[in-house]
């Protein structure tokens, strides 16, 4: 052998040392891996938590929401009852008195329904018909008018927030 080469039982204790080396390395990655992984995990499960959190306080938002628009409808309506309760209240009203607190009383009614967004449809003599906002109830023989205009209106009708509620019934002329 030459010197300073290494003999077969340097070489086998190098490899040893260095098996011995890498497999301490594999461990600690090993380790470091399985800690993240356990670390990912957690904030895995954290993450679902947070979403199911976040659903049932959206579901509790909507429900809350559709409960209070009631209450601020039926809360501005609860003048047009007051109205109502206190007109019947009077016992030797005349005819003029009573006409003339229905009147004030529809103000009132007509009011709420308005700020809450509920639109009246009441279209006009000649204007154009409208499936969207009409029902035509009959068609009748108008030759002074265009075909498919609105005659009359036989009952208003109503949007709310720009959706028809009810459409208003009309009746329309009759094509030429």
């Amino acid at each position: 052998m030459l010197q300073g080469e290494p003999s077969p039982e340097e070489l086998e204790a190098a490899q040893a040392a260095n098996e011995a080396d890498a497999l301490v390395a594999a461990q600690g990655e090993l380790a470091t891996l399985q800690a993240k992984n356990a670390e990912l995990a957690d904030q895995y499960l954290r993450a679902q938590a947070d979403v199911q959190n976040a659903r049932r306080r959206a579901d509790d938002e909507i429900t809350k929401a559709r409960k209070f628009a009631v209450e601020a409808f039926a809360e501005s309506l609860l003048p047009v009852t007051d109205s109502l309760e206190a007109g019947l209240a009077i016992k030797d009203a005349t005819p003029e008195q009573i006409r003339e607190g229905a009147e004030a009383t529809l103000r009132q009614l007509k009011s709420a329904l308005e700020r809450n967004k509920v639109i009246e449809v009441a279209p006009a003599a000649g204007t154009k018909f409208d499936p969207h906002q009409h029902q035509a109830i009959s068609v009748v023989p108008a030759p002074e008018q265009e075909p498919n205009t609105v005659v009359s209106v036989l009952q208003k009708g109503y949007t709310i927030n720009e959706r028809v509620l009810r459409p208003a019934l009309v009746t329309v002329s009759a094509p030429k």
